[in-house]
Protein backbone atom coordinates (compact mmCIF):
# COMPACT_ATOMS: atom_id res chain seq x y z
CA UNK A 1 0.00 0.00 0.00
CA UNK A 2 1.18 3.64 -0.68
CA UNK A 3 0.18 6.15 1.56
CA UNK A 4 0.83 9.81 1.23
CA UNK A 5 1.43 10.18 4.77
CA UNK A 6 5.31 10.92 4.62
CA UNK A 7 6.29 9.87 8.46
CA UNK A 8 6.43 6.46 9.35
CA UNK A 9 9.08 5.23 12.08
CA UNK A 10 9.35 1.51 12.87
CA UNK A 11 9.03 0.65 16.54
CA UNK A 12 7.98 -2.01 18.84
CA UNK A 13 4.89 -2.04 21.12
CA UNK A 14 6.11 -1.76 24.72
CA UNK A 15 2.66 -1.12 26.39
CA UNK A 16 -1.00 -1.12 25.63
CA UNK A 17 -3.46 1.03 28.45
CA UNK A 18 -7.26 0.20 27.31
CA UNK A 19 -10.56 2.75 27.99
CA UNK A 20 -13.67 2.21 27.45
CA UNK A 21 -13.47 3.77 23.67
CA UNK A 22 -9.65 4.88 23.14
CA UNK A 23 -6.10 3.00 24.99
CA UNK A 24 -2.85 4.96 24.38
CA UNK A 25 -0.09 2.50 23.12
CA UNK A 26 3.23 2.90 24.13
CA UNK A 27 5.78 2.31 21.06
CA UNK A 28 9.64 2.08 21.46
CA UNK A 29 10.36 3.32 18.25
CA UNK A 30 13.81 2.03 16.08
CA UNK A 31 15.93 4.71 17.55
CA UNK A 32 15.24 4.16 21.26
CA UNK A 33 12.77 7.27 21.50
CA UNK A 34 9.59 6.35 23.52
CA UNK A 35 6.10 7.43 21.33
CA UNK A 36 2.78 7.38 22.60
CA UNK A 37 0.06 6.90 20.06
CA UNK A 38 -3.94 7.46 21.48
CA UNK A 39 -6.31 5.32 19.04
CA UNK A 40 -9.69 3.19 18.88
CA UNK A 41 -10.15 0.18 21.30
CA UNK A 42 -11.42 -1.32 18.67
CA UNK A 43 -7.58 -0.64 16.21
CA UNK A 44 -6.15 -2.21 18.91
CA UNK A 45 -7.85 -5.29 18.75
CA UNK A 46 -7.87 -5.25 14.89
CA UNK A 47 -4.36 -4.54 15.14
CA UNK A 48 -3.81 -7.28 17.16
CA UNK A 49 -1.60 -4.54 19.43
CA UNK A 50 0.23 -6.59 22.23
CA UNK A 51 3.20 -5.63 24.02
CA UNK A 52 5.97 -6.84 21.84
CA UNK A 53 3.92 -6.76 18.37
CA UNK A 54 6.28 -4.97 15.63
CA UNK A 55 4.42 -1.60 14.08
CA UNK A 56 4.77 1.55 12.30
CA UNK A 57 4.22 5.10 13.78
CA UNK A 58 2.73 7.30 10.40
CA UNK A 59 2.26 10.84 11.05
CA UNK A 60 1.17 13.53 8.65
CA UNK A 61 3.44 16.56 7.96
CA UNK A 62 1.04 18.86 8.86
CA UNK A 63 0.93 17.50 12.49
CA UNK A 64 4.53 17.88 13.27
CA UNK A 65 5.30 20.96 15.40
CA UNK A 66 9.05 22.22 15.73
CA UNK A 67 10.42 23.91 18.53
CA UNK A 68 14.22 25.37 18.69
CA UNK A 69 14.61 25.59 22.50
CA UNK A 70 13.81 23.59 25.48
CA UNK A 71 10.11 22.38 25.90
CA UNK A 72 8.36 22.46 29.03
CA UNK A 73 4.60 22.35 30.26
CA UNK A 74 3.20 20.97 27.56
CA UNK A 75 0.62 17.84 27.15
CA UNK A 76 2.47 16.60 24.27
CA UNK A 77 3.53 13.51 24.52
CA UNK A 78 5.90 12.95 21.93
CA UNK A 79 9.09 14.83 21.44
CA UNK A 80 11.49 13.39 18.86
CA UNK A 81 15.04 15.47 19.53
CA UNK A 82 16.15 15.56 15.86
CA UNK A 83 18.64 17.87 13.27
CA UNK A 84 17.34 19.98 10.55
CA UNK A 85 18.56 18.81 7.16
CA UNK A 86 16.95 20.55 4.93
CA UNK A 87 13.80 23.10 4.64
CA UNK A 88 12.33 24.03 1.14
CA UNK A 89 10.51 27.07 0.93
CA UNK A 90 7.74 28.12 -1.17
CA UNK A 91 5.27 31.06 -0.81
CA UNK A 92 3.49 30.55 2.69
CA UNK A 93 4.42 27.08 3.76
CA UNK A 94 7.95 25.09 4.14
CA UNK A 95 8.68 21.62 4.40
CA UNK A 96 11.21 20.56 7.09
CA UNK A 97 13.48 17.79 6.86
CA UNK A 98 14.48 16.66 10.32
CA UNK A 99 16.99 13.64 10.85
CA UNK A 100 16.37 11.64 14.11
CA UNK A 101 17.68 8.21 15.70
CA UNK A 102 16.32 5.54 13.43
CA UNK A 103 14.65 7.66 10.64
CA UNK A 104 13.96 11.37 9.19
CA UNK A 105 10.83 13.01 9.75
CA UNK A 106 8.97 15.79 8.03
CA UNK A 107 7.09 19.08 9.25
CA UNK A 108 5.17 21.18 7.44
CA UNK A 109 5.36 24.64 9.06
CA UNK A 110 4.65 28.17 8.06
CA UNK A 111 7.49 30.25 5.85
CA UNK A 112 7.11 32.56 8.74
CA UNK A 113 7.84 29.88 11.63
CA UNK A 114 11.10 28.92 9.99
CA UNK A 115 12.34 32.10 9.73
CA UNK A 116 11.12 33.16 13.44
CA UNK A 117 13.01 29.68 14.43
CA UNK A 118 16.14 30.47 12.22
CA UNK A 119 16.05 26.89 10.87
CA UNK A 120 17.99 25.44 8.34
CA UNK A 121 20.29 22.55 8.06
CA UNK A 122 22.52 22.07 11.22
CA UNK A 123 19.72 23.42 13.75
CA UNK A 124 19.00 21.50 16.42
CA UNK A 125 15.01 20.94 16.94
CA UNK A 126 12.29 18.98 18.81
CA UNK A 127 9.76 17.04 16.95
CA UNK A 128 6.47 17.93 18.34
CA UNK A 129 3.40 14.99 17.77
CA UNK A 130 0.34 15.22 19.89
CA UNK A 131 -0.06 11.47 20.40
CA UNK A 132 -4.17 12.03 19.07
CA UNK A 133 -2.56 13.12 15.74
CA UNK A 134 -0.64 9.22 15.06
CA UNK A 135 -1.61 6.81 13.91
CA UNK A 136 -0.45 2.90 13.78
CA UNK A 137 0.37 0.16 11.52
CA UNK A 138 1.02 -3.24 11.99
CA UNK A 139 4.35 -4.18 10.48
Amino acid sequence: MTLSIRNHIAGTVTAVTEGGVMATVKVRLVGGQEFTAAITLEAVKELGLDEGSLVRTLIKSTEVSLATGTVEGLSIRNRISGTVTDVATGGAMASVQVSVEGGELTAVITADAVADLRLAPGASVTALIKSTEASLAAA
